[in-house]
């Protein structure tokens, strides 16, 4: 009890509780849900220069950021404890006391309710009725990221790094759901293999920030240790590199000419998938990939990049 009085602030009121309660819901982190788009990306058709088909993916990207920050509030509400004792997180506003548990439980049913209905709509956008494809998957991404995750799957080890894994997936298969299309075995694979890095590369973070206090912020932390992580990260940082060349050299949904022009976009993977090792071990950063993105200029470039080679190589072969 004393330490939660300590950390202890008064409630925002009015305005500035609402932007506590956005605060709460890290928009920051809603670029994870740029990877709906992958899928009308890397289609064996133009479908991004159709505006309906972009509009509708633009759709579930707002869907996932709504989900995603429900889901981050009742994470915090079930850490609470926990953050109180992370130099970084207890400054989170639940963790702070500026934002009262009870708003953001009622903010995090409203949340979801919303999500739920909007996949429903949005899945029978085209006139035709729902399939009810997106709403499964928008509640597979809620059971599992919001649910299993935070009461359970959070303590089981490797598949807590699995389980973080799984809903960058899901993103994907929305964004291929909602426009009807097949989505590439391979990019699946890719972004799967992806997906585990980011993963990997978040529980080493919290393993240097912490160091002997990380089992007093995360029980799990206990049952890994850096030589570990690095040595499945070096494991999944070659699986990744792989997948994607032969993605970009086999995948039918890509153009393919008297060559595969697509593996010109590599180098731009592996110098991203470099950096952000030399990130994680010399600037202690992966704990939060958004950031790392948003605020190393060359990581930026580098993405930046990839997509523009990315979508021009598409635009003039295809």
């Amino acid at each position: 009890m004393a330490r939660s009085l300590e950390f202890e602030a008064a409630p925002a009121r009015g305005g500035a509780m609402i932007r506590e309660l956005l605060r709460a819901m890290r928009p920051r982190q809603w670029i994870k849900n740029t990877w709906v788009f992958a899928p009308i990306a890397f289609s064996s058709e133009r479908l991004w220069t159709d505006p309906y088909k972009v509009a509708l993916v633009i759709g579930t990207f707002a869907l996932f950021c709504m989900a995603a920050g429900a889901i981050y509030l009742i994470n915090d509400l079930v850490d609470i404890e926990n953050d109180r004792a992370h130099p970084k997180k207890r400054h989170r506003p639940l963790a702070s006391g500026r934002l009262r548990p009870g708003l953001a439980v009622g903010a995090a049913v409203v949340l979801m309710l919303l999500v739920l209905l909007g996949a429903y709509l949005l899945d029978s956008a085209d006139g035709l009725g729902p399939n009810l494809d997106l709403l499964a998957v928008m509640l597979a991404y809620i059971l599992i990221q919001g649910l299993l995750y935070t009461y359970w799957l959070k303590n089981i080890v490797i598949i807590d790094i699995f389980t973080i894994a799984a809903g960058f997936l899901l993103r994907a298969v929305a964004g291929a759901v909602v426009l009807d299309i097949d989505v590439s075995s391979w990019l699946l694979t890719c972004m799967g293999l992806l997906a585990l890095f980011l993963g990997l590369g978040k529980r080493r973070a919290e393993l240097v920030l912490l160091e002997d206090g990380a089992t007093e912020h995360r029980r799990i932390l206990g049952e890994y240790s850096l030589p570990m992580l690095d040595q499945l990260i070096s494991i999944v940082t070659a699986a990744t590199i792989i997948a994607y060349t032969l993605f970009t050299t086999t995948a039918s949904t890509l153009p393919h000419t008297r060559y595969p022009v697509m593996i010109a976009t590599v180098p731009f993977v592996v110098y991203g998938i470099f950096r952000y090792i030399y990130l994680i071990h010399h600037h202690r950063g992966g704990g939060s990939p958004e950031e790392l993105v948003l605020k190393d200029r060359p990581l930026a470039i580098d993405i930046g990049l990839y997509g523009l080679a990315v979508l021009a190589l598409l635009f003039y072969y295809r």
